[in-house]
């Protein structure tokens, strides 16, 4: 199995600590939260890993990892990022967000999983969340798992907190089966939508495509998106509120609860 790593974005939301660094070079623990994830990847098996740059990427390198670059980081999002490293698409693959660490645990279930378009879920974030968030409830994306175990819809953050049970993670499995209907509807929907300035799904553009929206793309055009269910486990560093939250968890020792750090 291959990882990507999108670590393009610019991090704006994290304020003054993204000023001078990519989000993915954040210190947490020691470790920065890029080299948190290509250990444990390594640690679970993975070696072929690559990872895509933009916002300053002289600022990322490690050793025996490849490299994309997203030069249009600032106009686009996680699909383009993607799709910068769609020559690794070859072999059974995870997609992984730059700005999360994750145990051992959570990276085995994703490759255990026989899922042709894996999407890992959180069923027991909750308690994550309402410590991670003063208003959590303001703060939710719709999951929905059908009577058949089957992903209908995800990602819309104007839903009720009913159907959003279970979160989704950042860590997507696809097969090689998985990758060819991946490439079918990124090309499909480039063709008629990249050069419109509009709404496409719940992003602002196509250009500007949450992974989520790819994702929902795909059920709606008849593919099976399974999910891969994992309970805690993991971190996501998405504001200035998250980091110093989380470090705070971390220094207190209750962090525990939530993610046993390299484990």
């Amino acid at each position: 199995m291959k990882a990507i790593i999108l670590a393009a974005g610019m991090g704006t939301r994290l304020g003054k600590y993204t000023k001078d660094l990519p989000k993915c070079m954040l210190k947490f623990s020691g470790k920065t939260l890029l080299e948190r994830q290509i250990e444990t990847l390594r640690n679970a098996g993975i070696r072929d890993i690559s990872i895509v740059t933009g916002y300053m990427a002289e600022k990322i390198n490690y050793p025996g990892v490849k490299y994309y670059k997203n030069k249009d980081f600032a106009t686009t999002n996680m699909v383009e990022s993607l799709f910068c490293a769609v020559d690794e698409m070859t072999d059974d693959l995870v997609v992984c967000y730059g700005d999360i660490v994750y145990q051992k645990s959570v990276i085995d279930s994703v490759m255990q999983s026989k899922a042709d378009i894996g999407v890992t879920v959180d069923l027991d974030y909750w308690p994550y969340w309402a410590a991670r968030l003063s208003e959590p409830e303001k703060d939710i994306e719709s999951l929905v798992v059908d009577k058949n175990g089957k992903i209908i819809d995800l990602g819309n953050p104007d839903c009720s907190l009913e159907e959003a049970k279970v979160r989704y993670v950042g860590l997507i499995r696809f097969s090689k089966k998985g990758l060819s209907a991946l490439k079918k509807v990124y090309s499909e929907n480039k063709k008629k939508y990249f050069s419109k300035d509009a709404p496409w799904l719940r992003s602002k553009s196509f250009k500007k495509a949450y992974m989520t929206c790819m994702l929902q793309a795909m059920i709606n055009a008849g593919y099976k998106v399974m999910p891969i269910p994992i309970n805690r486990g993991w971190l996501e560093f998405d504001t200035s509120e998250d980091y110093e939250k989380m470090s705070g968890l971390h220094k207190s020792g209750r962090l525990k609860q939530f993610i046993k750090l390299d484990a």
